[in-house]
Order: C-alpha cells, then structure tokens, then sequence
C-alpha cells in the first residue's frame, strides 16, 4: 500500500509539474479553464467566475492577480497572450509589472487598457495614461487576440496581430522617480472595472524572455 501511495504521488507531481512546462514555442498557460488556481482575486471575487473554460468579470471592482508558480509569478521580460471579448460599454485591463494588493486600482506597473465602447476614450491597447490609443481595432461582442511584449523598456501591444501601441519609457516619460508605475518586474492582473462592464478571457499564456 505504501508503494502504491508513493507511485500515485509520483504521478501527482509529474502532472503538476508538466502543466507548467512550456509548449514547442515556448508557451505556458497560466489559466487551466477549470479554476483559478494560481490567481489571486481581491476585494469583490464574485465579480469573477468560470463557466465552459471562460473567465467571466461581471461585477463591482475587484482585480485578479497571477500568483501561482511560473516564473514565481515575478516576470520582467515576456510576451503575454490571449484571447477577450467585450460586451457593450465594458471596461477592463491588463496590468503588467504589478503585485497583489488588498483593494482599490493597483499601485505598481501600467496598466494595458481594454476597453472598445466605453466613455473613458482610452481605448484597448493603451497603456493607460502615459501612451494612449483613441481608435478601437475591433468590436464588442466579438473574441480578439490581445499581445502584449514585455522586453526591456520597451511595450509592444498587438490587436489581432497588429501593432496597436509601441510605448518606450525613455522616450514616451519625462520622469519616474519613485513612481512605482513603471517597468521593473512583477506579476499580471486582470481587472473587474465597474458593475456595468462585461468582459470574457481565456486561453492566457505567457512566454519569458531572457
């Protein structure tokens, strides 16, 4: 029986273990679509739930933050990747370069907006308030690729394939200072906006770079 219990946890942490491995091109999911293990979700986490592989937002404020084991969820170099859809007037957003806090909008790391119909006129693939995009690239209602490349001072925002928004620190801020909103190292986070807003992710991956 002993035997048999060591074998079977064996096989446990061969799974685990595997289900962080990097596919062929380098890519590793950091959402199982079953649930949220390795994220951590703050002040309001019924605003997330699952249903059918979906991560469904839909409610009052509330963030979602990578915590699990890859990279020790501390990435400074990478591509981010995955699929969204919006539903009319919904707002969101990919922080990058971020930590886990308690409540209210997160202090570290920018903020990639999402955001197709809503007032606010920074729409997807800003980075929000320091390079911002006013034309949207695609619909509510529909899925969308969104890219996001991480790789020294440089952020690079894909819509779909297309290059949407190129932000160097250097170049597009006068000043930092101790402003812990700039590029450094950290985790990612999605974002519960308001009640009103609707929003679906699934299939996010993430790729480090050196």
């Amino acid at each position: 029986m002993k035997k048999i219990l060591i074998v079977a946890l064996c096989i446990l942490v061969s799974f685990s273990v595997s289900a962080q491995k990097a596919d062929k091109d380098g890519w590793i999911k950091l959402f199982n679509g079953k649930s949220f293990k390795g994220w951590t979700i703050n002040e309001n986490p019924d605003s997330f739930s699952i249903s059918d592989g979906v991560i469904k937002i839909d409610g009052p404020r509330a963030h979602m933050f990578y915590t699990g084991k890859v990279e020790n969820h501390d990435f400074k170099n990478f591509e981010l990747k995955m699929q969204i859809k919006t539903m009319p007037g919904a707002n969101s957003g990919v922080f990058i370069h971020t930590a886990y806090q308690e409540g209210g909008w997160p202090e570290k790391g920018y903020e990639i907006q999402v955001n197709q119909s809503h007032g606010d006129w920074r729409k997807t693939g800003s980075v929000y308030s320091f390079k911002d995009v006013r034309d949207t690239y695609v619909s509510d209602e529909e899925w969308y690729t969104k890219h996001i490349i991480v790789n020294g001072e440089q952020v690079t925002v894909k819509v779909n394939g297309e290059v949407v928004n190129e932000y160097t620190e250097s170049k597009d801020r006068e000043a930092i200072g101790d402003s812990p909103k700039k590029l450094s190292s950290g985790t990612i986070a999605l974002q519960a906006h308001d009640p009103n807003s609707v929003i679906y992710y699934k299939d996010i991956m993430i790729k480090p770079l050196p």
